[in-house]
């Protein structure tokens, strides 16, 4: 962005009206803008609008007088200001993450006034488009997730073919690659956008990483896109689940055997896990499953980097970056002599704790929304619309099982209604007949045991009744968002201002 230029060969209205749109851009892009802020040629922070200074207390800002004055990288986290100054090239639409929230913003360079518009850089300019990306880019957010779970079926594809070619003998065998990346890992919530940020700095490591969490929150989703953001990309990724081999067999597993090691045993031999890990990553799924027996192997095979396989008297090298996982309290494990002490220091070099679904209930309408268009792709039906009172009461479960839970609810969900449009009571009904009525339930919601109370109840206006589901909705939405008006409003697919007026507030 630059000044208006001076042209000899206009007018002087001409000239006029060029700086009197100069400035009305300007004024424009401030009033209609969620926030912007201007920086000059050494990056420090000179300026902000109005609607900036909100997002200052999430940064850590009292006022304006502590924000202005610094430099730009210095205050606001991922920023990438400091690019645009250097290159003078504008970046017109980005995705912006850190402790204040997600945002859609622009980036444009100030010129100094010149003839050809081509002067030197003096500054630069950043805008805040959209401060809930999630919202308001929902078709495009959703369009993109399904563009990724397209790119993952191909990728699966791709790495069974290749499992079949190693299988029956062929050369050239595709390398096993990672199935997700971190878009695969769906919400926008503080609690997903952390985990996700410490996985991308992980990502960046060789270090041995440790994915601590309940069962079914996506822990091998995150192994899998670590993998794809890191230096290793482009070699094997590898997973092990230690708790679906029996013990006797994890040795020959993980390492390997030579040929006629033991009884029954192939005369070719067979590498194992770690060797075809190498130069990529192993997945250790339920660590905290491995026998003791074969823990002091597993140190000492990180610690040399070289594996003995069975029956063999040879030392095999191999370079393979460890991640684990488990949904066992290691340390606890460690107390009580069940786990090595030495083997879980070694593993817990950079520790990610993956949050459980009832941590981040704002993300639960995005992901029935994915979950949704994933069970609707493979059983060929089309995908359940949830209606806000149905979305509310799923929000306040306590979601023992997680994301896997929640997309076994969603597929009986799928098969056993017969309309597309699902409110609470037809939830409640359709868990029922599938045995998951088990599923905790606000005390609002419960059924009625009594049936001549129950009848009397729907032998009532019919807006009577539709008022009460509405204020029980209401009820469940800000249990599970802490009272939180905005999130409650989104959460239910409504304005605030009509969450304020069912609520019977002016």
């Amino acid at each position: 962005m630059s000044a208006a230029p001076s042209d000899p060969t206009l007018p002087q209205d001409a000239q006029g009206i060029l700086a009197l749109a100069a400035r009305s851009m300007f004024q424009l892009f401030s009033s209609i803008s969620q926030g912007m802020f201007l920086i000059d040629r050494s990056g420090r922070i000179v300026w902000v609008n109005e609607g900036y200074r909100r997002f200052l207390p999430a940064l850590g800002f009292d006022g304006v007088d502590q924000f202005v004055g610094h430099m730009v990288e210095e205050v606001i986290p991922n920023t990438q200001m400091r690019r645009v100054l250097e290159t003078g090239e504008p970046v017109l639409v980005d995705l912006l993450t850190n402790k204040a929230g997600t945002f859609v913003v622009s980036r444009l360079p100030l010129r100094e006034e010149h003839d050809d518009g081509t002067g030197p850089v003096i500054g630069a300019i950043g805008i805040v488009l959209f401060d809930h990306p999630q919202t308001t880019l929902q078709p495009l957010v959703a369009k993109f997730a399904l563009l990724q779970r397209d790119l993952d079926e191909a990728r699966r594809e791709l790495a069974s073919q290749a499992s079949r070619a190693a299988r029956n003998g062929l050369e050239g065998g595709l390398p096993r690659q990672a199935k997700y990346s971190f878009a695969s890992f769906i919400g926008s919530s503080p609690a997903a956008v952390e985990v996700k940020r410490h996985a991308r700095r992980a990502a960046q490591s060789t270090s041995p990483v440790l994915l601590l969490g309940e069962t079914g929150t996506g822990k091998e989703l995150l192994a899998h896109a670590i993998h794809g953001a890191s230096a290793r990309a482009a070699g094997p990724f590898v997973s092990v689940n230690i708790a679906a081999v029996p013990d006797t067999l994890l040795e020959a597993e993980f390492f390997g055997f030579a040929p006629g090691a033991f009884t029954g045993a192939d005369r070719r031999g067979r590498e194992g896990k770690f060797k075809f890990a190498d130069g990529g990553t192993l997945f250790l799924d339920e660590i905290g499953d491995m026998p003791l027996t074969l823990q002091a192997k597993l140190l000492r095979a990180l610690q040399e980097g070289e594996i003995e396989p069975l029956g063999s008297n040879k030392l095999v090298a191999f370079d393979a970056r460890v991640i684990a996982a488990t949904s066992r309290d290691l340390p606890a494990l460690v107390a009580q002599g069940r786990f090595r002490e030495d083997l879980y220091y070694r593993l817990n070099v950079l520790p990610i704790r993956v949050p459980p679904l009832r941590a981040r209930r704002g993300d639960i309408p995005a992901l029935v929304e994915a979950l949704g268009d994933e069970v609707a792709q493979r059983t060929g039906d089309a995908p359940p619309e949830l209606l806000p009172d149905a979305l509310a009461l799923l929000a306040g479960q306590q979601w023992r099982g997680n994301i896997r839970e929640l997309r076994n609810v969603l597929e009986q969900v799928t098969m056993r209604s017969d309309s597309q449009r699902i409110d609470a009571m037809q939830l409640e009904r359709i868990l029922r007949e599938a045995g998951l009525d088990q599923i905790e339930r606000p005390a609002t919601l419960q059924p009625s045991h009594d049936a001549d109370a129950q009848a009397a109840l729907l032998l009532r206006p019919l807006s009577q009744q539709v008022a009460e589901l509405e204020r029980k909705a209401i009820a469940a939405a800000l249990a599970s968002t802490g009272g939180n008006k905005l999130a409650t409003a989104r959460l239910l697919g409504i304005s605030r201002a009509t969450l304020y007026e069912r609520m019977g507030n002016p």
